[in-house]
């Protein structure tokens, strides 16, 4: 969480599925309730906006990071837009990718694919629509460089995550989950027209936060997971072991969240959100393996949400009060 029409069209991803869920009918009874209402809904609905909204909470500090100062608000709103536009239309293509999935799964099975509310060709061309506004934007109102990334991030989250790790190796989400972490060289590139260390460094962040993050999710569903073929690490290995490595994961996370202190200048208001919340983070992570409920997973997930919303704003904060 940032190509060819035939290429991704003409292939049935579709994987032999041995679990028959019952899709309550009502679920596909849109034909008679697309009002433009209803079609607008879904459109939104297929760029999965939750999940802009959290790329975007990276991509500010970093440009406040990569300026030293806030930048010019139209630089912002230039990078916002694109970026979630870009980020809008990955989302989409990968529910063009998973509708065959997705309704086998409980909290997928209201996506506008899987309902028929949207038709999948029309869900492929909105996307592409979108990914190409992203490229113009960003070029025109920042520069190549930004542009160029945020349409290699979808790249990859399309063809390494969704068409290909996702439904083969368990560690979909750790490979596939560094196109989410791109929006910070997007942000970095937008001010600098480069790539620096630090932008790198909040890279290697949200790159080493994502698994740990999206595991406590796939805990509560691993049973939707392996129902549908797909080997998310808690479907295809203990609880006790996919915690484990959620620990590690979160201990690195924090470790290399003090990096940042000596390659960017920061100083006391990062240091110590970046000890609490990882600190926290950690303990949270390690009390589920004496929890493995599916609420205290969930309040993981939460918390992990919370956590690079903290570091993320300490981080500008402190160079705000920097600069003042």
């Amino acid at each position: 969480m940032w190509r060819t029409k035939l290429t991704i069209s003409s292939y049935d991803w579709r994987v032999p599925i041995n679990v028959r869920p019952v899709v309550p009918s009502r679920l596909f009874n849109h034909e008679s309730n697309r009002s433009p209402k209803s079609v607008l809904g879904g459109y939104i609905a297929l760029t999965k906006p939750r999940i802009i909204e959290l790329l975007l909470i990276t991509t500010v500090p970093t440009m406040v990071l990569a300026a030293g100062e806030w930048p010019a608000w139209s630089l912002i709103a230039i990078t916002l837009l694109g970026g979630s536009l870009a980020a809008g239309g990955a989302n989409a293509i990968n529910m063009y990718i998973d509708r065959d999935i997705d309704k086998l799964m409980k909290r997928t099975q209201t996506r506008p694919l899987v309902t028929g509310l949207i038709k999948p060709r029309n869900a492929l061309v909105f996307a592409i629509v979108l990914e190409a506004v992203a490229f113009v934007v960003l070029w025109s109102g920042a520069n190549l460089l930004s542009a160029v990334l945020a349409l290699s991030a979808t790249a990859f989250y399309v063809f390494v995550y969704s068409l290909w790790l996702k439904r083969t190796s368990k560690q979909n989400i750790v490979i596939g989950g560094a196109a989410g972490a791109v929006p910070t060289l997007v942000g970095w590139a937008a001010v600098t027209n480069s790539v620096g260390w630090p932008a790198i460094w909040l890279f290697i962040i949200i790159f080493l936060w994502t698994p740990p993050h999206f595991w406590a999710l796939a805990i509560r569903h691993s049973d939707e997971y392996r129902a549908a073929n797909v080997p998310m690490l808690p479907s295809v290995v203990s609880i006790e072991k996919t915690i484990r490595t959620m620990v590690i994961y979160t201990v690195i996370l924090t470790l290399v969240s003090f990096v940042m202190i000596p390659v960017s200048g920061l100083g006391l208001i990062y240091g110590v959100t970046a000890a609490l919340v990882g600190f926290g983070f950690v303990v949270g992570t390690a009390m589920l393996s004496r929890r493995p409920t599916d609420a205290w997973s969930m309040r993981v997930f939460s918390f992990s949400i919370t956590y690079v919303t903290l570091l993320f704003g300490a981080l500008m904060v402190d160079v705000l009060v920097s600069a003042t």
